[in-house]
C-alpha cells in the first residue's frame, strides 16, 4: 500500500497500527473552496485528490489518501497561511466548540474505490493572549490545521474531545483500520 501523504503523523499512526507502506508524496495545489460543499464532502474530496495524484502512477497498489480540514461556525479552516492567520485562527477556537474532519480515500487496483469521513468534536479553553504568542513562537501551527496540534503542546488547550483522538491528529485508526480490513489490504 502506498500513503499518499506528506505528514509525519499520519505515517507514525500506521506504522504504529503495524500497517505496511510506503510514501509517495502527492504533488497538488489543495483547492480552498469546493463551491456549497460540505465540511464533510471538502475533506472526502480533498482526501480523494491526494489518493489520486498518487494512484494515477500506481494503479496497480492501494494508495491511501487522507485531508483533516476543521469545521467552526459552518467556516472551514484549514492550514494558516502565516503566523498571522495561525493568531486569528487560535483567537477564534478559543472558549469555543468546533469539529475535527479527516476525511479518508482508499483506491485501489481496478478502480476500486472506499472514500469515508469521520468527525471528532472539540472543545478548547479560554486562551490568553501569552498563551496565543507562545504557541505561535513555537512554530507548531504550521501546517496544521485549525493551527494547533493536539498530539503536541496544543493539548494544554483542550477541554473536551468528543470522539477519535486519532482522527484529530490526522488519521481515524478504527474507520481506516476497517476500510484496509474490508478490502483486502490487511488480513
Amino acid at each position: 500500500m502506498i500513503l499518499a501523504s506528506s505528514s509525519p503523523r499520519r505515517r507514525e499512526l500506521l506504522s504504529q497500527a503495524g500497517v505496511s507502506f510506503e510514501v509517495i508524496s502527492p504533488h497538488l495545489a489543495e483547492p480552498v473552496d469546493l463551491c456549497g460543499a460540505t465540511p464533510m464532502q471538502t475533506a472526502q474530496a480533498l482526501a480523494y485528490f491526494k489518493a489520486r495524484a498518487v494512484w494515477d502512477s500506481h494503479r496497480d497498489r492501494w494508495v491511501l489518501g487522507a485531508d483533516t480540514i476543521v469545521n467552526e461556525g459552518g467556516e472551514v479552516l484549514g492550514k494558516p497561511l502565516d503566523a498571522e492567520h495561525a493568531r486569528s485562527m487560535l483567537r477564534r477556537l478559543s472558549s469555543a466548540r468546533h469539529t475535527v474532519i479527516t476525511g479518508v480515500a482508499l483506491l485501489g487496483p481496478g478502480g476500486r474505490r472506499s472514500i469515508m469521513a469521520q468527525a471528532t468534536g472539540i472543545t478548547m479553553r479560554r486562551m490568553t493572549e501569552q498563551e496565543v504568542d507562545q504557541y505561535i513562537s513555537s512554530g507548531e501551527w504550521i501546517g496544521k490545521a485549525g493551527a494547533y496540534a493536539i498530539q503536541e503542546t496544543a493539548d494544554r488547550f483542550v477541554q473536551r474531545v468528543e470522539g477519535s483522538f486519532s482522527n484529530v491528529v490526522g488519521l481515524p485508526m478504527e474507520l481506516v483500520m476497517n476500510m484496509l480490513a474490508r478490502e483486502g489490504v490487511i488480513a
